[in-house]
């Protein structure tokens, strides 16, 4: 008999995300992150090419979780996430770090490289940097519009 996923893939802000479909508490196992297993050359080679869903393990290996059936894909990056990622010997888990609501997106942070390397040059797209940028955009509009007043 098979459980009831906690999770479902729908329409998110980047494309698509992994959103709750139940509560999530705390600590709990959400999915694991599945694919085939390459050596760092390979995942190098598939990364030149724009390969995106690949999960570095550790320095020799890394898996390339392209495959549909790779549920934990669709967890967004965010800087303030409720998930994080948990190696296990050569598997990789995502583990709320708070209990997450239904209908809450799913997001942990992709980590340091990932973050300077791609999401940067376009801009993080997570809930708390659209909202920095909105609040620096209204202050900014203010600003021009004071000085419009004063001149």
């Amino acid at each position: 008999m098979s459980r009831k996923q906690a999770f479902r893939v729908g329409r998110a802000r980047t494309g698509l995300g992994l959103f709750a479909a139940a509560p999530i508490r705390k600590g709990a196992f959400i999915v694991e992150y599945k694919g085939r297993k390459l050596t760092t050359a390979q995942a190098d080679k598939l990364e030149a090419r724009g390969n995106r869903y690949l999960y570095e393990i550790n320095s020799r290996w890394t898996i390339d979780g392209t495959t549909r059936r790779n549920l934990a894909r669709y967890a967004n990056h965010s800087c303030r996430p409720n998930a994080e990622s948990h190696r296990i010997g050569h598997k990789v888990i995502l583990r709320a770090i708070k209990t997450i609501k239904p209908g809450d997106e799913i997001t942990y942070s992709y980590g340091r490289d990932y973050f300077i390397n791609v999401i940067t040059p376009r801009g993080c797209k997570c809930a708390k940097c659209r909202k920095k940028r909105s609040e620096a955009r209204a202050k900014a509009r203010g600003k021009k519009r004071r000085r419009r007043i004063s001149d």
